[in-house]
This record gives C-alpha cells, structure tokens and sequence, in this order.
C-alpha cells in the first residue's frame, strides 16, 4: 500500500463532520501548540462509548482506514478494537493515524478532558490536548523518541506562559 503524504486538516475535518468525539495528543498537539517539531501521524484518543464508537466506524470506512504493516493483507478494526484501552495504528487515504483508547499510565478521554483546550484550526473547533499534561504523558511512557522532544515541549510551554 502507497503512504499518501499526510494531510491531517482533511483527515480531522471527516473527524469533525461525524461528530466523532476525541482529543488530539502526541506530535500534532505539540505543533498546534507552536512546538517546532515534525510529526508523521496524527495521534487521537477517542471516546469509548457505543455511540461514539459507531461514528467513528463510519469514519473509518470513509477513509478506507486499516491497520499498517500487514503487507497485503486489509485489516480493518471492529467495535471491539475501538473499545479497548490499546492503540489501532492505522492507514487512512489522508495518511497515517494512531487511534488510541489510552495514553500514558492508562488516561482516558474522560481523564484526559479536564486538561484540554479549544483550538480553532482551518475553521474547526477542536480539543487539543495541554502541554503540561502532554509533557506529563511523554514522561510516563518515556520512549527514546518521547524523552528527547521534552525540551522542545518545555521550552514551547516556557514561552507560551510569557504571552
């Protein structure tokens, strides 16, 4: 399967348009936020709830999702996917998207709310999640990866409390 370069505005615009309910986390947050940093995915935790789960599977169908890495083989997730606490890495036509029921120690999308913010991005209201809880997580998974763009997260966080 092609990897189509990602367009993360189009891919939470269907997001959007179905009423899905979700929190951006990981590398695209960071960038919303002003971070100076590359991400090559885009990192949602979603709703659990039977409705929402629903909405998200026409999502999902809508953007001929299915599972990376399986060569050949289009794997798509079911209800029971999504309702899980574990991550469905998929690939969408607008590229590639991590669908994660928890993040860090176990944070879900009602843990997770309290410490959001509304961003108004390419017209669409969407909840993002903060910087000192994204900095939080990054720590408790503490990933290679996660560890060495702390820095960068702090010192966003440093500047954005100047203004």
């Amino acid at each position: 399967m092609k990897v189509p370069s990602p367009d993360f505005p189009a891919l939470l615009r269907v997001f959007v348009e179905h009423g899905v309910d979700f929190i951006i986390v990981g590398g695209v947050a960071a960038v919303l936020h002003g971070a100076p940093v590359t991400t090559f995915d885009l990192d949602l935790v979603h709703s659990r709830t039977p409705n929402n789960i629903d909405r998200l599977l026409s999502v999902l169908q809508e953007l001929d999702a299915c599972y990376r890495g399986q060569g050949d083989r289009r794997l798509r997730p079911g209800p029971t996917h999504l309702a899980s606490s574990g991550h469905q890495l998929l690939m969408t036509r607008f590229g590639p998207l991590d669908l994660l029921g928890t993040i860090g120690r176990n944070h879900g999308y009602a843990d997770l709310m309290e410490h959001t913010e509304e961003l108004v991005v390419s017209g669409m209201h969407l909840r993002v999640l903060n910087l000192e809880i994204l900095i939080t997580i990054k720590e408790e998974v503490g990933y290679e990866k996660d560890r060495a763009v702390i820095p960068i997260l702090m010192r966003t966080l440093e500047e954005k409390s100047k203004q």
